[in-house]
Order: C-alpha cells, then structure tokens, then sequence
C-alpha cells in the first residue's frame, strides 16, 4: 500500500478529515472556459496556474485530501478531444499541480476517476469488459503520475464502480468510491445502493461515499450507506445548480455557513471525510473546516 495511503488511514483513525471542493465549477467561476469534451481537463492545457491556485485555495481552507483534476482525463474523453497522446502527460501535470500547491504541508493527494462516459447518463455506460479495459489504462496512466490514492467519484452503476475498482486494485493501488444517486437512494443507473457495496467490500475500499446529489437528499441517503459498510464515509454535496439534477426533484443554492450545518449533520451520522462537489468553493470548504476545528 503506498505511504500516502497508510497515512490517510493512520489519520482516519485519529478524526476527521476535510475533502477539498469543486475544480470544474470553480474554473469556471474564475473565468476559465471547460468546454466539451475535456471540460475541467481543459484547464490543464489553457490555464495550469489557475488550477494550481484553485487547488492552493483549498489546501489554505484547511483540505486534507486535494483531489487532482483528472476527472476528465480519461483514455475516452481524451480520444474524443483528440489528445489520446497526451494521457500520461496531463495525468501526471494535474498531481503534480497539488504537490505544488500543498507545498510542505501534509496533504494528501488523491486522484479523480470518473465515469468513462458522462455521470448523469448512466444509459451510456459500456459494457464491463470495455470499462475493465479503459479503467485499466486510466489508472496505469494515474500510477505514472504517483498519487497517494485513487478517488473514485459520482459513480451512477455497479458494473462501473466495480470495473474502476479492480482496475486500482490489479495495481495495488488503494481506493475510495463514492457513488451519484437517485432521490429514492438508489444509484443513478437505477440499481440498489446495496448492491453496489457489496461488488466494492471485496476490494477492500479506504472509504465509500456519496456525492454530487443536493445536500438535503445526501443528508437523508447517507444513514442508508452507514448501515452497509463499516468502512470510512465520505459525503459531499453538489449545489448551485440552477435546475434539479437527473433524478432529483429539487436543487440546491446554499452560503458556506449553511454548507458546513449540513456538514456536521453528515458527521453525526457516521461521515469522517466531509468536502464540497460542484459549486461549492473555498469559502465553503474553510467553512466546513471552522465547523469541525
């Protein structure tokens, strides 16, 4: 297991954690335009030092685990955009944007591993031998670029999650999963929260999660997720969105000092790694930090 692993769960075992924040929303909110294919991933390209400063914003807000903008360097979005070449030299740019950013400070840094296709549409996830396969390359490009862990995040089926998960695993790597899901709980494709755990527990995960659902509907989903797993509990929320998003009646637009009750909620039902999904920004994060000091 790689050191920076073992440390996150030396400090699990000691307390709390702060997640960092949005990295997409935020470029956009400085500026920086993430257009389609590559989105966030476009900024590692345009506007490195904009990245690298959203990412030292955070680690000021109090982040102990920075996640690096490889949400949408994957070998597909990659391919679509044309730069398919450049796989493992914009997966290792984007850690090394956080080791920059950290500095000497003891932050962790963790690497983002999407959905291979688009989050909210879980109809076009492929088959799970066509995952396994773009997985696998992915995190071979991701243990190139040296991260402490793999985080993977706003997964919306069970073939996906368990098709990234054994791709870290097939290399040693260690992982977190954290899963999108509908308003009733269940994961955005349509299958039970239940069955998705129970695909990852073999695979022996350093936490499961929540994430990119509104904070109310997070708050009343995460006591689902506690009773199925003993491992560590990651939740953060998406807000500022101006519609519902799929699957979801309602949205969300909340001030920091909101965001961090709702933060503490998590904690009372059994969260140890709390952080921010889309919109959220700094202020939301040092907020979340103040309501745990």
């Amino acid at each position: 297991m790689p050191a920076g692993a073992t440390t996150l769960i030396e400090r699990l075992a000691r307390g709390l954690l702060v997640l960092d924040g949005a990295t997409g929303t935020e470029l956009e909110r400085r500026g920086v335009p993430t257009p389609a294919p590559l989105w966030s991933a476009a900024a590692l390209v345009t506007a490195p030092r904009v990245v690298e400063a959203i990412h030292r914003d955070y680690v000021d807000a109090g982040a102990d685990i920075v996640v690096a903008n490889t949400f949408r360097t994957n070998p597909r979005t990659l391919h679509n955009a044309g730069r398919f070449e450049d796989g493992p030299a914009l997966n290792r740019l984007a850690v090394e944007l956080v080791r920059r950013a950290a500095g000497d400070r003891p932050v962790r840094v963790a690497a983002s591993v999407g959905a291979v296709e688009d989050s909210y549409h879980p109809e076009r996830v492929p088959e799970e031998a066509v995952l396994l396969d773009e997985h696998r390359q992915m995190v071979a490009w991701l243990e190139d670029a040296a991260p402490d862990l793999i985080w993977i995040e706003t997964i919306g089926t069970v073939r996906e999650a368990r098709a990234a998960a054994q791709a870290a695993t097939q290399r040693g790597l260690s992982f977190a999963a954290s899963f999108v899901t509908q308003e009733n709980g269940d994961l955005l494709g349509g299958e039970p929260l239940e069955a998705t755990v129970a695909a990852l527990e073999p695979l022996s995960p350093l936490a499961l999660g929540l994430n990119c659902i509104p904070p109310r509907g997070l708050t009343a989903i995460l006591p689902r997720l506690r009773r199925l797993t003993d491992r560590p509990l990651a939740a953060y929320a998406h807000i500022a969105n101006p519609t519902p998003l799929r699957g979801w009646s309602y949205a969300q637009n909340i001030t920091p000092a909101e965001y961090a009750d709702y933060a503490r909620q998590w904690l009372d039902l059994g969260a140890s790694i709390v952080g921010g999904c889309c919109g959220t920004t700094p202020m939301h994060i040092r907020a979340v930090r103040d309501a745990i000091a």
